[in-house]
């Protein structure tokens, strides 16, 4: 009986009361189905695991979904707090959510070109050169000063050399995505690999291995837990440049369709692109966690 009591179950309660109370408002369907959708996937989750820590962040994050729908319909739709305009009401953001939903898809498609392009070819940059600079001492000690004058500038100063050196706007905007992406990952690699115990390669090193397998088979899995994390950062660091570099000649994308509706004031598209802005990124966060569990099953 206990479980029933839960703070999720019981705004999950109060959202459908909220709903239901006698009014001259409709019934917002669209929001009844997210609520009734958000709870059936923490029931089938819960269902899933038997692991008490997952089945309590399910449930968490479930408790903050519910309040923030909760607190969004009482002040915008039952008692009408907050500026309409700035804040629409949640049912019919949700409907134009629906409305909107082909055209977001195309977008999110030039969007992952974008992302996806200058995230890989950070990788394919910084991996290779990370490990190669936290292997040689010498060149760890005079390429590491540089890290920390060139990482902290932000990529968006580069933005008008590259427009004027890169053949087209596609281009320039895969480029800010990749110098913001490079960084975090380069600079995790180096200390990843630098950080490695010594006595660790001095065993490697008794067996008369080549350097060429050094690399790959120890201190790649080695560096590997510093890689993930400067993966992850990059990652996130892509998303938040992915609107700055949607800004260089696009006319459409997820973070264009937020900028361009919020230059005219049209905030229910706004609040549209942010929820599948989010949506987005947690199916990617999602996917990420996976493959670094994944490359990551030894430690287990």
């Amino acid at each position: 009986m206990k479980h029933i009591f839960t703070v999720s179950n019981i705004l999950f309660i109060s959202l459908l009361a909220a709903i239901f109370w006698p009014s001259a408002e409709q019934v917002p369907w669209y929001l009844l189905t997210v609520i009734i959708t958000v709870k059936v996937i923490t029931l089938l989750r819960i269902a899933a695991s038997r692991n008490v820590q997952a089945n309590l962040g399910a449930n968490d994050v479930s408790a903050i979904i519910f309040t923030v729908l909760l607190a969004w319909y009482l002040l915008t739709t039952r008692y009408v707090v907050l500026d309409k305009m700035l804040f629409p009401q949640p049912e019919a953001v949700l409907r134009l959510f629906v409305a909107e939903l082909p055209d977001m898809l195309k977008g999110l498609l030039n969007s992952l070109i974008l992302l996806v392009s200058g995230y890989c070819l950070a990788l394919a940059t910084a991996l290779p050169l990370g490990l190669v600079v936290g292997w040689r001492a010498r060149l760890f000690h005079a390429v590491n000063p540089l890290t920390k004058v060139l990482g902290p500038i932000p990529p968006i100063v580069y933005i008008p050399y590259a427009i004027a050196l890169l053949p087209s706007f596609r281009a320039a905007s895969i480029f800010v995505i990749f110098i913001g992406a490079f960084w975090p990952i380069f600079i995790n690699t180096v200390n990843g690999v630098f950080n490695i115990p010594k006595g660790l390669l001095d065993s490697a090193r008794v067996l008369n291995l080549k350097e060429r397998t050094l690399l790959v088979r120890i201190i790649l899995p080695g560096a590997m837990p510093s890689i993930c994390t400067g993966a992850t950062l990059a990652l996130v660091f892509a998303f938040v440049l992915l609107a700055a570099a949607e800004l260089i000649g696009a006319n459409s994308g997820v973070g264009w369709y937020i900028k361009n509706f919020a230059d005219f004031a049209d905030y229910q598209r706004v609040i549209v692109g942010i929820i599948f802005i989010s949506i987005v990124v947690t199916a990617i966060t999602w996917g990420t966690e996976r493959v670094e569990k994944h490359l990551l099953r030894w430690r287990n």
